[in-house]
């Protein structure tokens, strides 16, 4: 079996994973939701160097997931796959994909920003691959909105 049948199964899975997941979250926050335009939604996946998930993990429960929150992202969700190592899977929601170029812009400009992601490469860089896809519900999906 070839590496890129291999890597297409398991990015099935986890399409699927998220999805469900998704799916179970917006059925419980849409029954509020108010009828407006959907979010936008972005799926990350990032590869780290071996042995520097832990470094990775650490960076965003002390400072990243902050700093979205300062810049207008919504941190909807935070996964690793079982079956494979050095990978972190996230999302993130923007009210728009406007929103989503101006919330990334400034906080890659932002200082506290920049000093921790040079800090955290002082031994080598953390991420070596990065996939991202901005995604929109269908008009039939539970999860429109975040709350």
């Amino acid at each position: 079996m070839s590496a890129t049948i291999r890597w297409s199964k398991w990015q099935g899975l986890l399409v699927l994973a998220v999805g469900v997941a998704l799916g179970w979250c917006g059925a419980l926050w849409s029954q509020d939701a108010p009828k407006t335009k959907p979010m936008v939604f972005e799926l990350r996946i990032y590869t780290t160097a071996p042995g520097r998930l832990p470094d990775l993990h650490r960076r965003f429960r002390q400072h990243t997931m902050k700093l979205f929150e300062k810049h207008g992202m919504r941190n909807v969700g935070y996964w690793v796959p079982v079956d494979k190592e050095n990978t972190l899977i996230y999302i993130v929601a923007h009210e728009s994909l406007d929103a989503a170029k101006r919330s990334w812009e400034a906080f890659r400009n932002d200082p506290v920003w920049k000093q921790v992601f040079k800090e955290s490469r002082k031994n080598g860089a953390i991420v070596t691959r990065v996939e991202r896809h901005f995604m929109q519900p269908t008009d039939y999906s539970p999860m429109q909105r975040v709350p």
